[in-house]
């Protein structure tokens, strides 16, 4: 397929060891890994106190890395189209439900069941910014950070848009741990522009690849290795190689037979 240029003007991420993207890109050039909060999550304060004393762990995890994104990106929140990218949900929460409907079937919770919904996180930031553009969730296993990296890219080129691109997972919980390889939370958004307006925006070139699916790129970095077992590590190999200054490629499996393949800018220091 023919190549695509789309261009990052802004970056968040969150984990218990990266507050935020200026923290993490340290770490990448050199620094040290922030001492790690525990089980501390970032309070959603875009919320209304009602809400953000409801709101799950996903939620809190999206709005954060959405928040810091569109900072950077000095976008207001209204006129992006959004794609959210979960591979599992929140799994505390879904946890949660199956205990309670494999126990008390009739006390599940309408509140928590509506946590357990794939797009609360979408819905939850699309109250927020009081937008009515439309906004995407997607579900795809351990491809998910891919796909929704390609869902965003397409949107941006075909509809010459901004998008906003939140990837988020919480910690497996339950028996589902023995199955899911997240050990600890992270969220990862990016606002992605068809024409570059801020004049420190990333040029990232992109393309679909057909045939047999690629190894994913290989990260490199002790502070990659550090987070390798936290959710949405597939997003690892871009943020190194933004942070490190490494142009790429970088390759990412979305099946056995497709890899989106990127090749991004350096990234100046923060």
């Amino acid at each position: 397929m023919a190549e695509h240029r789309a261009w990052i003007e802004g970056i968040g991420i969150w984990a218990p060891t990266l507050p935020d993207w200026p923290s993490a890109s340290a770490a990448w050039r050199g620094g040290a890994l922030l001492p790690g909060p525990g089980t501390r999550l970032p309070a959603p304060t875009e919320l209304p106190p009602a809400e953000r004393r409801r709101a799950p762990a996903s939620v809190a995890l999206a709005l954060e890395a959405a928040r810091q994104a569109l900072t950077a990106s000095g976008r207001p929140g209204h006129e992006l189209l959004s794609v959210f990218s979960s591979a599992h949900g929140d799994q505390p929460v879904i946890d949660q439900l199956c205990q309670t409907l494999a126990g008390q079937p009739l006390l599940v919770s309408p509140t928590r069941f509506i946590h357990s919904i794939h797009n609360a996180a979408s819905g939850a930031w699309s109250q927020v910014h009081a937008c009515h553009r439309g906004s995407t969730a997607i579900s795809a296993g351990e491809h998910s950070f891919a796909h929704g990296l390609l869902e965003a890219l397409v949107q941006c080129a075909s509809q010459r848009s901004p998008v906003l691109l939140v990837a988020f997972d919480t910690a497996a919980a339950g028996p589902l741990a023995q199955l899911v390889p997240a050990r600890a939370p992270m969220a990862v958004a990016l606002v992605l522009a068809a024409e570059p307006v801020l004049s420190e925006a990333l040029a990232l070139d992109w393309r679909v690849e057909a045939g047999r699916s690629a190894p994913p790129t290989r990260v490199h970095h002790p502070v990659s290795a550090a987070l390798a077992d936290h959710g949405m590590a597939a997003a690892l190999p871009l943020l190194e190689a933004l942070a490190c200054a490494r142009p790429g490629p970088v390759g990412l499996p979305l099946d056995p037979g497709l890899s989106l393949n990127l090749r991004p800018q350096p990234l100046a220091p923060a």
